[in-house]
């Protein structure tokens, strides 16, 4: 069970967050990344431009930041290698990915209603956060090589669940 909670600080220790979007047909998308980092209650993500995730949050403007716990290390792992993108880009298609249209069910996670945003939390995880998109930016722009391919996403947390066998309570 999960309680809404507005904790002082948004400090949570975790090298894996599944971001929740919609597809343009309405389904969801579910992709694990990496590069995150906490200010009060606003999220920086650094994703590729090109991916499925990113272009959803562009387009949609919310997401939900679930993040897992060692228990769902398999879960993240069965989506390691997937794409919501039809066709697989070529980069990832070297890299062995495959498209996806049903990563909850790949992964064997539970998708549940968010209230702020369209995009589903999942059950499995303890943290869920749902988020509006504030603000995007191009990284490494003055590089040739980098120029277009990596963004850095801010986000405006709306709603906080945490798991209550993870609450403090007071």
């Amino acid at each position: 069970m999960h309680i809404s909670s507005e904790p002082a600080i948004l400090y949570f220790g975790t090298p894996v967050v599944l971001i929740s979007t919609l597809n343009e047909n309405g389904s969801a998308n579910l992709a694990p990344m990496s590069s995150a980092f906490w200010l009060g209650w606003r999220c920086i993500l650094g994703l590729a431009a090109s991916s499925k995730t990113t272009q959803n949050m562009i387009r949609t403007g919310q997401c939900v930041l679930n993040l897992p716990s060692v228990q769902q290390a398999a879960a993240v792992n069965r989506l390691a290698r997937t794409t919501g993108s039809n066709p697989v880009p070529e980069g990832k298609r070297q890299k062995g990915y495959r498209y996806e249209p049903a990563k909850s069910e790949t992964a064997g996670l539970t998708p549940l209603p968010a209230a702020t945003v369209a995009p589903p939390r999942v059950q499995e995880c303890p943290v869920h956060m749902e988020a509006a998109v504030a603000a995007v930016h191009g990284v490494g722009e003055d590089e040739p090589l980098q120029k277009g391919k990596i963004v850095s996403i801010e986000l405006r947390i709306q709603r906080v669940y945490i798991d209550d066998s993870i609450a403090l309570h007071y």
